[in-house]
């Protein structure tokens, strides 16, 4: 069962990676033809900054469920197979995900929150005047993307630790936490 959800969510966060690859492609070209613009005709594409601000912050957005997803992110080994049995690493590995889902959680409903109140007040950039909330719509979405890869992975790793308590070990009791 779990294989088909990984599966599944993989393909789907692939597509949310690849659009992020074409906001940092985004903000390239935009660069690219901001210098041209300003250096050749003497005028800068107005709202440069402001575009590449919010390119990066949804190609980031875009990219963190599938970063999750592939484990892709940088992580600190404790080198827990030394001092701990394979029952405590997943215990720590399982607090550690409950951790992680419950901040981004917070931060996916206070993203929303921050959206609807951007739509409410007409909240806008300084420059070229550019809606902020469905960017902020974007980012709680992709926010909540990585709640579901994270989720998959407690459920997971839950899964496994009560696979490993149940399983008896080479002496023939059960493994102890």
């Amino acid at each position: 069962m779990f294989k088909s959800v990984e599966s599944a969510l993989k393909r789907i966060f692939e597509i949310t990676d690849i659009l992020a690859g074409v906001c940092f492609f985004s903000v390239m070209a935009l660069v690219l033809a901001n210098i041209i613009m300003r250096n050749v005709f003497g005028q800068p594409i107005l709202g440069t900054v402001e575009i590449v601000g919010l390119l990066v912050a949804t190609g980031l957005g875009l990219a963190l469920a599938h970063c999750e997803m592939v484990d892709g992110h940088i992580g600190m080994d404790l080198n827990l197979d030394k001092i701990m049995s394979q029952g405590a690493q997943k215990v720590v590995e399982i607090v550690s995900y409950v951790i992680s889902l419950s901040f981004w959680t917070i931060v996916v409903w206070r993203l929303f929150v921050y959206a609807t109140t951007s739509f409410v007040n007409g909240r806008v950039t300084s420059t070229a005047s550019i809606p902020l909330y469905p960017f902020i719509f974007i980012l709680g979405f992709n926010v909540f993307c990585l709640c579901v890869a994270l989720g998959y992975k407690l459920v997971r790793n839950i899964s496994e630790a009560s696979a490993i308590i149940r399983k008896p070990s080479p002496g023939g009791t059960e493994e102890s936490i």
